[in-house]
């Protein structure tokens, strides 16, 4: 049986795994979430692209359905008192300039996107008002304020189905993302289309490979019990790998991002997801 094969099957038998619910339907919120979908035309190797949910056990994938209990509001409610909280030399907060965080809906869809011709993230836009409107120091890629900050601003978008730019301007940003995924690095040898589009659904440590989608970002992971940023797990694959990680908030690690978010075109946002 091919590697493919394998992969399906090991997928189709993840639905054993919920007793309790359809472990391929999400509805958050009431909301049901678009966990599968055909790929996107420029993926060459995959037919259809699934969320890292579907993936996951049924205890875990219950987490992720209820806000109450999943532990990822812990800090998103933290990032509400920041919203409001003032900052830097210039006496505002994120809520002097913008009223209601909920006017962000929709952003999350559409991030990394280009900027004056930059590549710019989620992050990067944070930091940027931090420096440049509220005179604030910026904040660290992958620290607690800033996951709290994406989780806040990203959930405004759940339900809304991932839709990226990889055209005009993005084209050679997306192309770069494209090289990086499939590009065989460190002491393994491993690309990260080896596991997350070759052997998804397989057994790895105990845990099923997913497809690696990014539309869920930032998580919770019970494994870590904190919330994590794409280019944190980025750094993680890496060193998983025996390779010298790319510096988070990079060219690298930006473009690998953009390429990644447009293999989950038509996936909805999840953020703030639950992951092992």
């Amino acid at each position: 049986m091919t590697k493919k094969l394998w992969a399906t099957f090991a997928l189709i038998s993840l639905g054993t795994s919920a007793a309790a619910q359809d472990s391929n339907s999400l509805s958050i919120d009431g909301e049901a979430m678009v966990t599968e979908v055909a790929a996107p035309a420029h993926m060459e190797n995959v037919d259809t692209i699934y969320s890292g949910w579907r993936f996951r056990s049924a205890e875990t994938q219950a987490l992720e359905m209820d806000d109450f209990d999943n532990p990822a509001f812990v800090f998103v409610e933290q990032a509400e008192d920041l919203w409001d909280k003032v900052d830097g030399a210039a006496g505002k907060a994120c809520s002097s300039c913008h009223e209601d965080v909920a006017d962000f809906a929709g952003l999350r869809t559409q991030l990394p996107r280009v900027d004056d011709g930059e590549l710019v993230t989620m992050e990067n836009l944070i930091n940027e008002c931090r420096t440049e409107r509220m005179e604030a120091e910026p904040w660290k890629w992958s620290k607690g304020n800033m996951t709290a900050m994406t989780a806040l601003i990203g959930v405004q978008s759940r339900g809304m189905p991932m839709n990226v730019a990889i055209d005009g301007d993005a084209a050679p940003f997306w192309e770069k993302g494209k090289e990086l995924y499939y590009t065989r690095v460190g002491q393994l040898d491993m690309a990260c289309s080896n596991c997350h589009e070759d052997n998804y659904g397989m057994m790895i440590r105990a845990d099923h490979l997913s497809q690696g989608q990014v539309n869920g970002f930032p998580t919770y992971r019970l494994k870590n019990a904190k919330l994590n940023s794409i280019h944190g797990r980025f750094k993680g694959c890496m060193k998983n790998i025996r390779a010298t990680p790319f510096k988070e908030g990079g060219d690298e690690f930006k473009a690998l991002e953009l390429y990644l978010a447009s293999r989950g075109q038509g996936l909805s946002v999840e953020t703030p997801s639950v992951r092992n």
